[in-house]
């Protein structure tokens, strides 16, 4: 069995893509598995790193408005098309699972050529152009929101990493928070802007820190790998410690009792799956399905949102400060956001795409 995953340009669409691919692998240790990217993407940097090939596709972005540039999309997209076509070809792909950006489109396009079956795994409640023209050339669509818009869909979850699905964090706490050089006992904040970090989050928490300090309130704040301080928290205890990019985001979720984090499709998934409480700051550009994400969870009672426009190191003090203060509230918090999660999405969805590959090409 030989499987091709398109899914790239951001960690929304690899990690799915990534977690999909050790699903399979775990079901059937000699199945192929070949990933499409574009050498922009940081999939360039994630594919390798987690063991699969990496076969790289022309990127073909769409401009957004009629301009010059919009002359030369057919020609470049052919030849994107051209080039997984003949990767495809090369591996004898029996099924190609796209989760969008900008290698979907031309992957769809040329599995429709070559007569691959086609799966779509759309993350988000608004689905990007390239899974809502993947949806269009098959039957085999799957959300990870339950109001995505995309015809014949079925909610299924996303994908999660088996380190995060698999992660108890009542028994890991200590251990976790050990690592990052974190007191055993305090009750700590997790302050993520997700892989790139957000300056709006890292201003308002390096703002508020004094105050969270003298309340007793311990921080773990991942700032984001090309993100710099303006200022550097205060030395002293309890510790701020702050950390460009971490590596094992499940001892983080382990270490914390409640986040303070944008509210991707992913952070959502992986902070339910884990019960993590969480204040979601919405990315304040887009088309608000950052908003749509969070809503749900914070409707179910575990997390609170604010408009980035509106976050500010008092709004931390009012808001965060208090529930960290209440044990009681943070457990509560916790057991509501647990009841949001789903663990299972990747075996769930690997088990299908089995299914569909084994029904053959047509």
């Amino acid at each position: 069995m030989r499987v091709v995953l398109a899914g790239g340009g951001t960690a929304g669409h690899i990690e799915p893509a990534l977690a999909l691919a050790d699903a399979l692998r775990h079901l059937d240790p000699n199945i192929g598995i070949t990933c499409l990217g574009t050498e922009r993407g940081l999939e360039t940097r994630l594919v390798p790193a987690r063991g699969y090939e990496l076969q790289l596709v022309p990127a073909v972005p769409l401009p957004r408005s009629i301009t010059p540039q919009l002359l030369t999309v057919p020609g470049r997209l052919a030849g994107a098309i051209n080039t997984a076509a003949q990767i495809m070809d090369r591996v004898r792909a029996d099924v190609l699972v796209g989760f969008g950006g900008y290698v979907a489109t031309p992957a769809y396009l040329a599995a429709r050529r070559r007569g691959v079956p086609i799966v779509v795994h759309e993350a988000n409640p608004r689905p990007g152009l390239a899974n809502r023209l993947g949806a269009r050339l098959t039957d085999h669509v799957f959300t990870g929101h339950l109001e995505t818009p995309l015809p014949k869909a079925e909610h299924i979850g996303i994908p999660l990493r088996r380190e995060i699905v698999g992660l108890d964090r009542l028994s890991m706490g200590d251990k976790a928070r050990s690592w990052f050089g974190l007191e055993a006992d305090l009750p700590t904040l997790l302050v993520t802007g997700g892989s790139q970090g957000a300056r709006s989050l890292n201003q308002a928490a390096l703002a508020a820190a004094p105050a969270l300090r003298q309340a007793g309130i311990q921080v773990l704040h991942v700032i984001g790998p090309k993100n710099t301080l303006e200022q550097e928290p205060p030395p002293g205890d309890p510790q701020y410690v702050v950390l460009q990019y971490v590596d094992r985001m499940d001892l983080a979720y382990a270490a914390a009792d409640f986040a303070l984090c944008r509210s991707g499709a992913m952070t959502c998934a992986e902070l339910t799956a884990v019960g993590l409480p969480a204040a979601y700051v919405p990315l304040p550009h887009g088309n608000g399905e950052q908003r749509l994400n969070a809503a749900p969870i914070v409707q179910a009672g575990g997390g609170i949102m604010v408009d980035d426009a509106d976050l500010s190191p008092d709004w931390i003090i009012r808001n965060v400060l208090p529930v960290l203060s209440d044990p009681e509230r943070v457990v509560a918090m916790s057991e509501a956001a647990a009841r949001m999660g789903r663990k299972d999405a990747d075996t769930a969805l690997a088990r299908r795409v089995l299914q569909i590959a084994a029904q053959g090409r047509g």
